[in-house]
């Protein structure tokens, strides 16, 4: 929102919010209805396409979206290194206003022209040169001065500043504008499309080819990565003039008195508002390829490596919808979220495309700690594939040549998360340093520590007993919770005799006596429920009113009683100082993260030099204090 927003600031379909899409309903109904019912010879092609364009607009939007985000992660070619939080992404989430706006356009001026005007031939030559004409003149001229208009602190104050609260821009940014700026927009880029209607040269490839040059020049040059080589200005020095790069609007969003200029930079050569250091930035930007991208990959301190769930996952990556990926994973869609399950043919193409193309892990995000760099790698498997038998050896290998990637980059720590860490899988851990016996500097973590010390720091002051239920004794968080409360004088029942029998072993014999086995759940009283991802809807249904159910694995439970309390899975609030977190992990909500993905991180912060896997595991109390100590927090207040 502008500092002093003005008037025509909101767009008018903000009350409908995610069903504002509905506004274009009507009007691609009946342009399917006018083409079905119309013979071949009257049937009007560019009054049916325009709803599938307004798509493919969407599409094109989200494929910089997606690259701009992959690249930025990775951090090639980056141009400002710098954070973008929670709140750039929700100011920018409604970036397909403007799609819906330009749509209706269309349909009411369809409908207003005589059929003469309407009826247009696929390609004229006349008509295409003819609008790269009037945009290379008109248009830029006059937007141009528009834009400088917009920086004077009156309608800065109450439009544009909208637009320049994202310093580090992304693709969608460009079109980040209060409703007044877009209609003033629309009637300049209207301009070459008018003239050829009136002049009865346009065709339905002068239109669509202008409109998608729009998108994408926009897109381009807020995507902040520089990606224009040096040798196309070269070989043709004019064109230097005549299209701007990523890096040169960058500076625009950086120094805001310079680069004006739309697409064609020669406007700012010629009155004088061209940023002197555009040429060194572009090349600063490019340099970051080749060998200093190389170095700048290998400086990453600590990987966590994660993997996909479900096939709607992959709309929750940074890389994905932002929208989405700035809200907690849920195992269902509300209603806002419909058209997740209208794409289903879309994600189910697009989950067997990312297993077979990626055959290996790929950067799905990077942050920084103070000055430790961090960054997520997706596995790009799925939870059934890895509750296949027949499928573990194969995706052991693709955990194994991840560490072994991290430790030729030179990565201190790499945390192994969700089923990556799994006893079956890999008995958390432990068959990478047996196959790769004194080879690794890097160490693995599985989080195990952190994750206890979150779940036994979470239980009320005043807990004596608790309930442990679960494959507790496949679980080796829960062997470290069992055991830890025992020694603290809290009595721990389970109901099943062969998790007691095996839990008894592993627990120091003076605090044996804490561990009870319970003959049914309701001879069990207590309200305090430590639970795995395996609770069944029948086992909740005989927790007593008021029960807290408390996870010590990565996967929540169905929330089925609403007189109960969930705690989420072991997570703590990051600090301040963890930048760049604008997406949510898992289930997790906004800037928390996972004990598992923490424990690499306060592993690196320490610098300790065992590896945390297999049956091994840091002192709970210690890693606790460490993880505090570095400025995460609880993220459930002890009672």
């Amino acid at each position: 929102m502008a500092s002093k927003p003005g008037i025509l600031t909101e767009w008018p379909w903000k009350p409908l919010g995610s069903y504002k899409h509905v506004v274009l309903a009507p009007w691609a109904m009946h342009s399917i209805y006018c083409f079905i019912g119309s013979r071949k010879s009257e049937r009007d092609y560019a009054y049916f396409l325009i709803f599938p364009f307004l798509l493919l607009r969407m599409l094109h939007d989200q494929i910089w979206i997606s690259l701009s985000r992959y690249r930025t992660a990775k951090r090639n070619n980056r141009i400002v290194d710098k954070a973008i939080e929670f709140d750039q992404v929700d100011r920018e989430r409604n970036w397909d206003d403007q799609i819906v706006f330009n749509g209706l356009i269309f349909y009411i001026v369809r409908m207003l022209i005589p059929p003469s005007y309407s009826n247009l031939r696929f390609w004229r030559s006349d008509g295409v040169i003819l609008t790269i004409l009037v945009h290379m003149g008109p248009v830029e001229f006059l937007y141009y001065w528009f834009h400088r208009a917009l920086h004077h602190h009156y309608l800065y104050s109450r439009y544009h500043s909208h637009h320049h609260s994202s310093v580090v821009t992304e693709p969608i940014t460009s079109v980040i504008h209060p409703f007044a700026e877009h209609i003033v927009y629309f009637l300049l880029f209207a301009i070459p499309l008018v003239t050829t209607m009136v002049l009865k040269n346009a065709s339905i490839a002068s239109f669509v080819g202008y409109i998608i040059y729009v998108d994408f020049m926009n897109n381009m040059g807020h995507c902040n990565f520089e990606f224009i080589p040096m040798w196309l200005f070269t070989v043709f020095p004019p064109l230097k003039f005549l299209m701007y790069t990523p890096s040169y609007h960058s500076l625009h969003h950086t120094q805001f008195r310079t680069n004006y200029s739309l697409f064609m930079p020669i406007y700012d050569y010629i009155y004088g508002t061209i940023d002197r250091s555009s040429d060194s930035v572009y090349e600063k930007s490019l340099k970051r390829s080749g060998e200093e991208e190389e170095e700048s990959a290998d400086d990453v301190d600590v990987v966590h490596l994660t993997h996909l769930t479900t096939p709607e996952s992959i709309y929750h990556l940074r890389i994905g919808f932002a929208s989405l990926a700035s809200k907690p994973h849920r195992y269902t869609y509300t209603l806002s979220q419909w058209y997740l399950q209208l794409l289903w043919p879309f994600t189910a193409s697009c989950s067997v495309l990312v297993s077979w193309i990626y055959g290996r892990t790929f950067v799905s995000e990077s942050n920084t700690l103070d000055k430790l760099k961090l960054q997520t790698w997706v596995v790009p498997r799925y939870i059934v594939q890895y509750n296949l038998p027949w499928r573990r050896e194969a995706i052991n290998s693709l955990i194994e040549e991840a560490i072994l990637e991290a430790d030729a980059k030179g990565v201190k720590v790499i945390s192994l998360g969700l089923l990556n860490q799994g006893e079956e899988l890999n008995r958390n851990g432990e068959i990478y340093l047996e196959r790769q016996p004194n080879k690794l500097k890097i160490k693995v973590v599985d989080g195990s520590s952190l994750a206890a010390a979150v779940v036994v720091n979470s239980l009320p002051k005043t807990t004596a007993h608790v309930l442990l239920r679960g494959t507790v004794t496949a679980n080796k968080v829960a062997n470290a919770v069992a055991s830890s409360l025992c020694q603290m004088g809290i009595k721990v029942a389970t109901i099943c005799k062969d998790d007691y029998e095996k839990l008894k072993l592993r627990i120091p014999v003076e605090a044996q006596h804490n561990l009870v086995l319970s003959t049914s759940y309701a001879a069990h009283k207590t309200k305090i429920w430590l639970v795995g991802d395996d609770l069944t809807g029948k086992e909740q249904a005989r927790a007593p009113k008021g029960t807290i159910f408390i996870p010590y694995t990565q996967i929540p439970p169905r929330k089925l009683r609403k007189d109960c309390f969930y705690h989420s899975t072991p997570a703590m609030i990051i600090p301040p100082s963890l930048s760049n977190m604008h997406s949510c992990e898992n289930w997790l909500g906004r800037r928390v993260m996972s004990a598992w993905r923490i424990a690499g991180i306060i592993h690196a912060l320490e610098g300790w030099d065992l590896n945390e896997c297999g049956q091994t595991m840091c002192d709970i109390h210690q890693v606790w204090h460490a993880s505090l100590r570095h400025g995460f927090r609880p993220l459930f207040p002890v009672a």
